[in-house]
């Protein structure tokens, strides 16, 4: 009677080279969103200091000497954080060739390790009111510090409330209100050598695990604003006002003019009434039509 064979490189070479074939389909197949609200920012170590971030840089009158902006001295930074998904795979499915449910199980990596980035820059907007930014205020918060006229100020981008949180974004600036720091794009790595892996001499099964490194965090907060007020009308238009009204150190305008609203799932419905016909129920002409583009996220569910 002929001996059975048992996993041979040759196969297992086969598995590992399909599953991560699968898994780079599947990564390329996504189309992230959080380009459009972040700005990418490639690491080269751990953590990453962003003195440039202060007041929003611009142009004045040149009257005497210059008057020079320097690097922030408590600067802000972003530390990366270190993420994993991680497949086991049967030694007998490999030595059986009964690969075909782990292809289901790659696909989903794969799509999730796309799709992280999305998660990363959604959870940072969404957790703005509680995470600080440059001036060491919360992102979203009720009293930025801010020079008017010589002097110290508090300027709002944050309205509190007990319903779902809604925002309103500038996105045609040269920068972007988010950041998304990428110091390793995700790789699947496999730990499947059937004569040296503990785990499998232990466990009887081979490992494939995707890694990335990153984190998201924020540039500047003039161009955001979060509320948890109803969305209606009258308070995009507020917001939208407060945004417009924004002035540099100097006194001289920023320029924002909010261009995207971010909503969750329940308040899609919300924002269509408001930006996205041409008239109301009344039959008047809707003021608000087309002043931003909506992006539903089920990131902020």
């Amino acid at each position: 009677m002929p001996v059975k064979k048992h996993v041979t490189g040759a196969l297992l070479s086969a598995a590992t080279t399909g599953f991560k074939a699968v898994f780079q389909a599947a990564f390329k197949a996504v189309e992230p969103v959080w380009k459009k609200i972040a700005e990418e920012v490639n690491s080269n170590t751990s953590i990453e200091t962003y003195e440039w971030l202060g007041a929003i840089p611009g142009m004045r009158e040149w009257i005497g000497e210059r008057v020079i902006n320097r690097l922030e001295e408590n600067a802000y930074m972003l530390k990366n954080k270190k993420f994993e998904g991680t497949i086991a795979v049967s030694r007998d499915a490999v030595s059986d060739n009964q690969l075909g449910t782990y292809s289901l199980a790659f696909k989903g990596l794969g799509e999730g390790a796309a799709q992280h980035p999305d998660e990363l820059v959604f959870q940072a907007l969404k957790e703005g009111a509680i995470k600080p930014c440059f001036d060491g205020q919360n992102f979203f918060d009720t009293d930025h510090p801010v020079m008017v006229a010589g002097e110290e100020a508090s300027v709002s981008n944050f309205e509190d409330g007990a319903g779902p949180a809604w925002y309103l974004l500038c996105t045609t600036k040269a920068v972007n209100p988010i950041i998304y720091q990428n110091r390793e794009d995700p790789e699947l790595i496999s730990q499947d050598d059937p004569k040296t892996s503990h785990h499998t001499f232990m466990q009887d099964e081979f490992l494939y695990g995707a890694r990335t490194r990153g984190v998201a965090g924020y540039t500047y907060w003039q161009l955001a604003f979060m509320s948890k007020q109803p969305l209606t009308a009258a308070n995009f238009a507020a917001a939208r006002a407060a945004m417009a009204t924004l002035k540099d150190d100097h006194g001289k305008s920023l320029g924002i003019v909010a261009n995207l609203l971010v909503v969750p799932p329940q308040l899609e419905g919300d924002a269509d009434e408001i930006v996205s016909v041409k008239r109301t129920t009344g039959g008047k002409d809707n003021v608000h039509y087309g002043k931003a583009e909506i992006m539903m996220t089920p990131w902020l569910s």
